[in-house]
Formats: structure tokens, sequence, C-alpha cells
């Protein structure tokens, strides 16, 4: 018994140490990321619950309120056929498990705390035992046919209210889970929960120091990690790195004719519409420099696609009320810029253009190196050192 209890306290400190080391290190969300919430955590804690309690396979479900059913995050051990790792749309309804949104619910307002439940592939004759729900011919068939012979099923609770489940299974010539297993599930199911609540918090603390309050794009810091990451790609790979750098016609005069309300709502505008060009791109980062400029970065479309995406985005800016559209300046490393080694570099060439957008009033995007390659006049500025005290009003980033 001493042994048992000694290798379970063991499972909980590796459930829990793995959970720890799953969470989430990226700082930049991803746009090609998936849209399930804690993948990597929940993978950590399906296969630290399916060793706990000796198991063939484990599963964590995420409960999508506003669809009504329990999404499949992860599924880990033994899978049966079309059960994969990190399912697209694995999903169940509601209502094939009311334990999870009736009986669990009506305990909780009685002030009881959740329990799990066990599964048994037995039929509706055989003994069932405390812990068991009642007989549904549905689980019981989809436990024989995938080949298992018992599952526990423990509520994950989340800030009081249920949040998805635990599943563990054995396969039929394994021991039946009992309540004990049924007790020790709902001890995993609160570690999971409470590794789960972490990540929540080091995700709002990397959305927040990741993020433009105002806009909700991307930040500066967002930015230059993204752009460091994609210029490692064109390095190695080739990947194109393109990179547009806009800035707001007029934003001074809207804040002093309308106040900065206005201006504000301005730039909230203007966020919106470069997020919805870069959608044109996939895999773009649309961010805020600070104060009226902006910028898009995309990765692997053609330097012709961006400008594309640009063109539209000048053309909506335009459309704007209140503003006077936007300067555009774009460079791409699948133009002839010369040699791209470094973010500072690509920046430089985009701030140019955008310089030199700003100085003609083009209502099109200006694009390094299209105009003579090297005697391109964005690219001589751009490779241009910069005087100490340069009389225009900005200076080049970085």
């Amino acid at each position: 018994m001493g042994e048992d209890a000694d290798a379970r306290l063991c499972a909980v400190v590796g459930l829990a140490q793995a959970m720890a080391a799953a969470q989430t290190s990226a700082p930049v969300p991803r746009a090609d990321a998936g849209p399930l919430p804690h993948r990597d955590v929940a993978h950590a804690a399906a296969l630290g619950a399916c060793e706990a309690m000796g198991g063939t396979f484990a599963a964590i479900s995420f409960w999508e309120r506003d669809r009504g059913r329990l999404r499949v995050l992860v599924n880990v051990g033994e899978r049966a056929a079309g059960e994969e790792e990190f399912p697209a749309d694995e999903a169940y309804p509601v209502h094939d498990f009311p334990e999870i949104t009736e009986f669990l619910h009506e305990e909780w307002a009685g002030g009881g705390k959740p329990h799990a439940w066990v599964e048994t592939s037995a039929g509706p004759d055989q003994p069932r035992g405390p812990y068991a729900s009642p007989y549904r011919h549905e689980r019981v068939a989809a436990l024989r046919r995938r080949g298992r012979g018992s599952c526990v099923v423990a509520p994950i609770v989340l800030h009081g209210r249920a949040w998805g489940e635990l599943y563990v299974a054995r396969g039929v010539e394994d021991p039946v889970l009992d309540a004990g297993d049924a007790s020790f599930a709902t001890v995993l199911a609160a570690i999971i929960a409470a590794g789960i609540a972490q990540n929540e918090r080091l995700e709002e603390v990397r959305r927040l120091a990741f993020t433009d309050p105002l806009t909700g794009l991307a930040n500066r810091r967002a930015i230059d990690t993204r752009l460091d990451e994609a210029l490692e790609l064109h390095r190695d790979l080739g990947t194109v790195v393109s990179l547009g750098v806009c800035d707001i016609n007029g934003l001074k005069r809207v804040n002093d004719e309308h106040g900065h309300e206005a201006g504000d709502r301005l730039l909230e505008r203007f966020g919106s519409i470069l997020s919805l060009c870069g959608a044109m791109l996939p895999g773009a980062l649309a961010g805020r420099l600070g104060g009226d400029e902006f910028c898009l970065l995309a990765v692997g479309p053609a330097a012709d696609e961006v400008v594309r995406a640009a063109d539209e985005l000048c053309r909506r800016a335009a459309e704007l009320e209140l503003g006077e559209g936007v300067a555009c300046g774009l460079a791409s490393t699948g133009d002839p810029v010369g040699d791209v080694r470094s973010a500072r570099r690509l920046f430089r060439l985009a701030d140019a253009a955008q310089y030199r957008a700003k100085a003609l009033r083009s209502a099109k995007p200006v694009v390094a190196g299209r105009d003579g390659g090297p005697d391109d006049p964005v690219v001589h500025l751009a490779s241009t050192p910069a005087p100490p005290h340069p009389p225009e009003r900005r200076r080049f980033r970085r």
C-alpha cells in the first residue's frame, strides 16, 4: 500500500513538472498557430495521466460551450483507427455526456465537489460499482469498438466551471479501473486544471507584452522578434521576406481639430484594414510600430503578392473618414535590393521607400528596387549613412 501511494505521489509530481516544462515558450503568437487552447500543456498532461494511472490511452478534451460539444485537444497512447494525436476536429456533442453538464453541476451547486466516474465495456446486467455512471449503450459500444475494457472520466474544473475532461482508458486484458482509480483521476484532473490556469496567466502576460493595446495588433517587440526569425529562414533557405511600413497621413490634424479620441478611432480603423489586407498573405503579421506608424511583415509570399495587398491597403485607407490616406513603403528580398542579411537593412529599405512615398504624396506603395535596381533612389537612400543630426523629421529605426 505504501509503495503504491509513493508511486502515485511521484506520478503527481511528474505530471506537474511535465506541464510546467510544456508551458508555451514562444513569446510571439504565430499567425499559423492552431485554434485549440493549451495544446502543448494538454499533451504533457495526457501523457503524464496515462502513465500515472497505468493506462493504455488518454485524451484531454475542451468544452466548447458556444457549440455544445467536447472538442478533443490531444490523444496519446494506443490510438484506435481514426484517432489522431492532435485531431483537427474531433468533437462529441455534450448531450452524449450528461454528467459533465447536468449531474456535475447539480453536485457543485449543492456544495459538493466534482469527481470522476468509471465506464466499463460490461453489459447492462453486470455490476458497475459506486463510481460508475448510468449505463449508456453508445459509450459502452465505443469502448468495445476501440478495444478498451474500461476508462475513467474526470472533469477538469477551472475557475469554478467545467473546462473539459480527462479521459484515461485501459485495454480489455488490463485490470478494470475502479473507485480508487476514479479518486486518483480526480486529483490528476485538479493538477491539470492548475497547470492550465497557470498557462492562461502566462499567455495573458505574453499577449500584453507583444500586443499594441490600442489596436490589438502586434507591437514593435513582436515585429522585431518575428523579423529576426524570418531572416534566418531567408539566409538558410532563401525564403522571401517582405516588409511594408505605413504612415497615416493627417493624424496630427485629426487630433488637433477633432480631439485625440477621434485620432484613436482613426488608428483603430486603420489597424483593422491592415489586418484585413494582411489576411491576403498567409502567415503575415500586422503590427503597430508606434504613433501613426504601422507595418506588415510577410514571410513566404512572392513580392508581387505583397504589393497587391499593399495596393488594396492604400485604396481602403484613402476611403477612411477624416484620414488622408497613408504613405506606404515596401521592401522585399524578392526584389533587386541587394543583399539583405539583417533586420536593420530590411527596415532601412522599407523606411526609405515609405519616406519617398510621403515626399511624393503617392497614393500607391513605393517599392524598393523597382525603379532601377541598385540605382533605385530608395536603395540609394537606404544605403546612405544618416548624419548625426538629420534634418528630416525622422531617423531610420534600429
